[in-house]
């Protein structure tokens, strides 16, 4: 096999359903032609999720990175396994370090809990946190990909107290570049539709009454004069079905603003999160880790299947 395409896989909280979501995407994404998965999973695995690996692929097992690294394999079924006693987050750092020095090609992740996060004694909150501090960027931004809309939120994990700093003209013009990264990702019919920007006040402030939004906006989208947007739009009619057609992305002031409205539409069973503003391909599923159902073989793998599909599409874009 030729130097493959490698995709980490970290499979977030061992008592989550990331584990049972990736067998069961795995299984039906088989093994692809020249692409080599690289599995960061617990030994308290589920017997029943590796069985489910097993019947498509060959696991090759190791117990630190650079052994890992260091398995030239031989064929497409070839999976490597990390089984690591390490937390969940760690594993997420060391992907990152590996993707940034061109070790890797991209990276998927299961859901991982931000007490996890804290429990490995980083100081970070989620995985974008973590992901901008080792690529040594200032600026990322979550998107999510649907089938019904797609969605950049301007801010991330904070306090609803600290968004209204946050949200201003500077930072929605960095959201906005993000937006037109993720409007290129997609078809072409959407690549040809404005952007939406959402008001952060109710009635998007209606002109000065409740907020500064018009000014934002207008500050905001001051260098990207090539680009046609929609805004500042009201919020909270803004994702009727008559308005969600004319549009390719909206980006959201806050992140229930945006994710609210995305997961109602697209539940556990599609949608996926794709990491805006980072030197390499990082992908995800749009859900949480489900722990009630850890173990009850109920988990929808689709999202999964989705952003495994994205984290090898993107990292052949990048790397041809």
């Amino acid at each position: 096999m030729k130097t493959p395409i490698r995709i980490a896989i970290t499979s977030g909280d061992i008592d989550g359903i990331g584990t049972e979501v990736i067998a069961k995407a795995l299984y039906k994404l088989k093994p692809q032609k020249n692409i080599q998965f690289i599995l960061w999973r617990s030994p308290d695995c589920p017997a029943s999720h590796l069985r489910i690996i097993d019947k498509v692929f060959r696991r090759h097992t190791f117990t630190s990175w650079p052994d890992a690294m260091g398995y030239i394999p031989e064929y497409s079924k070839d999976l490597i396994e990390i089984v690591s006693n390490q937390s969940p987050a760690l594993w997420v750092e060391q992907s990152a370090q590996a993707a940034r020095f061109g070790h890797i090609d991209a990276i998927a992740t299961a859901p991982l809990s931000k007490t996890s996060i804290k429990k490995a004694g980083l100081k970070d909150i989620g995985h974008t946190d973590i992901l901008k501090r080792i690529a040594g960027v200032e600026n990322a931004y979550m998107g999510f990909v649907g089938t019904h809309f797609s969605v950049v939120l301007a801010t991330g994990h904070l306090p609803m107290q600290k968004v209204a700093k946050e949200w201003n003209a500077e930072n929605l013009s960095e959201a906005i570049s993000a937006a037109k990264e993720l409007r290129d990702l997609l078809s072409k019919r959407e690549q040809k539709k404005p952007i939406a920007i959402l008001g952060l006040n109710p009635h998007a402030g209606e002109d000065g009454l409740f907020g500064n939004d018009l000014e934002v906006f207008k500050e905001a989208t001051k260098k990207h004069k090539n680009t046609d947007f929609s805004g500042p739009l009201v919020p909270d009619v803004a994702f009727q079905p008559d308005v969600r057609g004319k549009h390719a992305i909206y980006v959201c002031a806050y992140h229930d603003q945006g994710l609210i409205p995305f997961k109602m539409l697209h539940g556990r069973e599609s949608g996926v999160h794709i990491s805006l503003g980072l030197p390499f391909v990082r992908t995800s599923v749009d859900h949480g880790t489900a722990k009630d159902i850890f173990g009850k073989n109920k988990a929808d793998y689709r999202s999964m299947f989705e952003a495994l599909e994205w984290a090898i599409s993107l990292a052949k874009k990048r790397k041809a």
